[in-house]
C-alpha cells in the first residue's frame, strides 16, 4: 500500500449541503422557468412543467441505469421541440436553464468546515479534485464558486461535462491521470455509497463515507454489500483520518 497524495471529493451533500425539500424547489424551479420562458414569448400551456419534469425524470431514471449523463441542454430542447421550438440556439437554452437553476442554486451552501479542511489537506501536500454527478455543468460551476471552493481544487470534473456518471470507472480514471495519482495513491469522499463509495472500491481506490447529509436508514442494507474502507462524521475528521492511515504505512516494514 503507497501512502495518500490525492483526495478526490463529491460535491453535493459533501462539501456543501441543500437547506430545503429537494422536490418542492425542483416544482418552484420548474414553474419559474416555464414563466420566464412565456414572458419571453414563447407559446406554452400550463402542462409545460409537469411534462417537463417527467421527461427529466425519465432521463434521471436511465441514466442511473447506464450512467450515461444526458445534459440539461438536450432534456429542454427535447421538451421544446414537442412544442414546436426544434432550433432554439445555445443562448436560448442558456437563459431558460438560468431561470430554471437560479432558484435551486439559492438553496446551496457550502459546509462550514468544507474550506478549514480542504486548506488543511493541500498544507498537507495532497492534491484534491472533485467529481460530480450532475446534468447541468453550467449549475454545477456556479456553485463551486458560490461556495469559494475553487481555488482549492487542481481537478473539477462534473458528469454532465464528461458524459458519464459515477460509479462508472472511467470518470475516476479521468481524475487519477489528471492528479498524476495511481489508485492505491488516492481517496474518494462522498455521502453515497451507490456511487461515490463503490465507484472507488471498483477502482481500488479508498473510500470514505461522510455520514453527516447521508440516509443512514436506507443505507444499512446496501452496506451489507459495499463496504467503505473508512467512514466520518464531518469533513473536519478528514485530515486526522488521512493523516492516521499515512502514520501506519510510515510504521510498516512492509511499506513499497
Amino acid at each position: 500500500m503507497k501512502p495518500i497524495t490525492t483526495v478526490l471529493f463529491d460535491l453535493g451533500s459533501t462539501l456543501i449541503y441543500f437547506d430545503s425539500n429537494w422536490d418542492e424547489i425542483m416544482d418552484r424551479a420548474v414553474d419559474g422557468m416555464h414563466r420566464k420562458l412565456l414572458e419571453t414569448g414563447y407559446t406554452l400551456d400550463p402542462a409545460f412543467p409537469a411534462h417537463y419534469l417527467a421527461v427529466a425524470r425519465e432521463y434521471n431514471r436511465w441514466r442511473e441505469e447506464e450512467l450515461v449523463e444526458t445534459p440539461a441542454q438536450a432534456v429542454f430542447r427535447e421538451v421544446m421541440a414537442g412544442y414546436g421550438y426544434p432550433d432554439l440556439s445555445d443562448e436560448q437554452v442558456r437563459e431558460a436553464l438560468t431561470a430554471r437553476y437560479s432558484t435551486s442554486q439559492a438553496h446551496w451552501h457550502a459546509e462550514e468546515d468544507a474550506i478549514p479542511t480542504l486548506q488543511a489537506l493541500r498544507d498537507a501536500g495532497l492534491r484534491l479534485g472533485l467529481i460530480s454527478n450532475a446534468g447541468y455543468d453550467e449549475d454545477i460551476q456556479t456553485l463551486i464558486d458560490k461556495a469559494g471552493l475553487r481555488p482549492y481544487f487542481e481537478f473539477i470534473i462534473s458528469s454532465a461535462a464528461f458524459g458519464l456518471r459515477k460509479p462508472h470507472p472511467r470518470i475516476f480514471e479521468l481524475a487519477l491521470e489528471a492528479l498524476g495519482a495511481r489508485p492505491e495513491q488516492a481517496v474518494m469522499v462522498g455521502d453515497i455509497l451507490e456511487t461515490d463509495i463503490l465507484g472507488a472500491n471498483q477502482m481500488g481506490i479508498r473510500s470514505i463515507w461522510i455520514k453527516r447529509r447521508a440516509d443512514l436508514t436506507a443505507a444499512q442494507i446496501t452496506l451489507e454489500h459495499i463496504q467503505p474502507a473508512g467512514a466520518i462524521e464531518t469533513l473536519a475528521d478528514l485530515p486526522d483520518l488521512l493523516a492516521s492511515w499515512n502514520s501506519s504505512l510510515d510504521r510498516s516494514p512492509t511499506t513499497t
